[in-house]
């Protein structure tokens, strides 16, 4: 069955995702609608880049993913290059959004396999109203009815990149950054498991948040390795760092986010200490 995703900014609390899938459905009633989330923070692009890209992988060859945040176009107001409607091809499935900088946090440092540009939305009526299901809707169905994109779209080179934080290394330190708080308060961080081993194996370290008092000096491999109420650092199911608080949550007994008060973009720090070197916290903050 045809598998069409949907990763918005419009919540569940008004009418605006019942009536896109409601359209959806009606252009493309054999298909499968999957919602990545409806959470994402207003008009931030790359909160979206990091739900897609965290689950596209579970998904088959052929899935089509709309991007429905921030999807108004914009066509040259206000000095601007624009904005545009585009569909990229990545590993047989297709990513439809605006050009608003999704393509490039999605990518991160990867280059586009195939990118289209739809730039004939003046012909579709009322395009800048409801935009995700009057222009990305559309765009969805006619990839799934088989039409080419080349009948529709012109093939792109240049995208849009929205800033996002990375992760960087510097002699026996890591310094990363919060890019996401789960529903549980759970923290995740843009540190991955590939930057942290390349620091070398059985080096003894610290992971220090928020400020010199909290840090953790061991990776578990489950939540439960650690004692209920206790902090804890895991590599999540994408391989990035995430600290949390074993059966914590917010809202409840209290997850890694209220506990420790920590925030969006908040420095992560990881220090190494090899044999023969010298710990210095007041260096790290």
């Amino acid at each position: 069955m045809q598998i069409i995703t949907l990763t918005t900014d419009m919540g569940t609390r008004d009418h605006y995702v019942a009536s896109l899938k409601a359209t959806i459905l009606a252009k493309m009633p054999n298909v499968q609608i999957i919602d990545i989330s409806h959470s994402v923070r207003p008009f931030d692009i790359s909160e979206a880049a990091y739900h897609v890209r965290s689950c596209f992988n579970d998904f088959p060859k052929g899935t089509v993913h709309i991007i429905g945040v921030d999807s108004e176009p914009i066509i040259n107001f206000g000095g601007s290059d624009g904005s545009f409607p585009s569909v990229l091809e990545v590993s047989g499935q297709y990513f439809i959004a605006n050009d608003n900088g999704f393509f490039g946090a999605f990518l991160e440092d990867k280059k586009p396999e195939k990118l289209w540009r739809v730039d004939n939305i003046l012909s579709v009526d009322n395009p800048f109203r409801f935009p995700a299901k009057n222009l990305l809707v559309p765009i969805a169905e006619k990839i799934v009815s088989g039409i080419s994109l080349k009948s529709f779209a012109e093939p792109a080179i240049k995208f849009k990149r929205a800033f996002s934080q990375t992760a960087v290394s510097e002699p026996n330190l890591i310094k990363g950054h919060i890019i996401h708080f789960d529903t549980y308060g759970n923290v995740i961080t843009n540190i991955s498991e590939e930057l942290f081993r390349r620091m070398g194996e059985k080096v003894p370290f610290t992971i220090y948040f928020k400020n010199k008092n909290y840090f953790i000096d061991a990776i578990s491999e489950s939540y439960n390795e650690v004692a209920q109420g206790e902090k804890v650092a895991i590599f999540n199911d994408n391989r990035l760092l995430e600290i949390a608080i074993n059966r914590g949550a917010n809202n409840s007994t209290g997850g890694a986010q209220e506990l420790f008060g920590l925030r969006i973009n908040d420095i992560i720090r990881v220090e190494f200490t090899p044999q023969g070197s010298r710990q210095t916290l007041e260096s790290l903050f």
